[in-house]
């Protein structure tokens, strides 16, 4: 029999929200004893063994959790190094490029970030602000689409036509008159900035916003991350664009070296 967290209207309430804490609860408790009965975890939880035992096998399941056969034990699952290694490499990519992006930030006088692919978006992992005064948006934490932004661009350089077009589907939200709608528009100018090695983006997610990126890439030479520079449209002239670019192109090889990436 399989379980699932999925929850009902009527579930969604404060049983769901025990469900889930029980289950975490149930993770630290393998975490630190190493091997755990359902006898010993329900009694830890302080519940009856059914509902340990339902817990424990959806985490099962889901490969959270792995039984010991010879002991009817419970350890944790190989998927817990699938979603460490995930937030290892981000921690990695964050840790190696924030010296450098504060001091793009101070030399460009403009807003850094570092985003990665995550759910068919680019996840902003890390910012390093401007001491301007007029200042781009703190994107740490958010989603932002990938076709409406130079970072997104970047990140979708890095996959092959077909993983584009499965990663952005068929329809592309138009935020500004200036946002790329048009799929194989969209895939010339990936291809163009797979050649080139930046992407700029003039007012596509929001008008008066101008950014350039850059690929950052891990030791195999795959686009892991994008880093860029943001800020007013007004404020990037033509000749602060190509000083931004030379900057952050260098920039992103010199974090994709400490990742391991050497240029042949």
């Amino acid at each position: 029999m399989s379980y699932s967290f999925e929850m009902s209207n009527s579930e969604a309430g404060s049983g769901g929200v025990q469900s889930v804490d029980r289950a975490v609860t149930i993770l630290e408790i393998i975490a630190r004893t190493g091997l755990a009965g359902i006898t010993e975890i329900a009694g830890e939880l302080g519940v009856h063994k059914s509902t340990a035992s339902r817990i424990v096998s959806t985490l099962e399941a889901r490969g959270l959790v792995e039984q010991d056969h010879h002991r009817g034990r419970y350890r944790l699952g190989l998927s817990i190094l699938r979603l460490a290694g995930a937030t290892t490499a981000r921690l990695d990519i964050v840790q190696e490029a924030r010296p450098i992006t504060k001091m793009l930030a101070e030399a460009t006088g403009e807003t850094i970030n570092v985003a990665v692919l995550s759910d068919g978006a680019a996840l902003y992992l890390d910012q390093a602000s401007s001491t301007s005064s007029v200042q781009s948006h703190n994107w740490v934490g958010q989603r932002i689409p990938l076709h409406a932004t130079s970072n997104g661009k970047v990140l979708l350089s890095g996959l092959s036509e077909s993983g584009i077009r499965e990663t952005l589907g068929t329809k592309l939200t138009r935020y500004t008159p200036h946002t790329v709608t048009s799929v194989p528009q969209l895939l010339t100018q990936v291809a163009e900035v797979a050649a080139t090695g930046f992407s700029l983006v003039i007012d596509e997610l929001e008008v008066g916003l101008t950014a350039v990126s850059a690929p950052v890439r891990n030791a195999h030479g795959d686009v892991i991350a994008s880093i860029s520079a943001s800020g007013p449209s007004f404020r990037f002239t033509a000749d602060k664009v190509a000083s931004a670019r030379d900057l952050l192109t260098q920039a992103a090889a010199d974090i994709s070296a400490r990742l391991g990436w050497r240029e042949h």
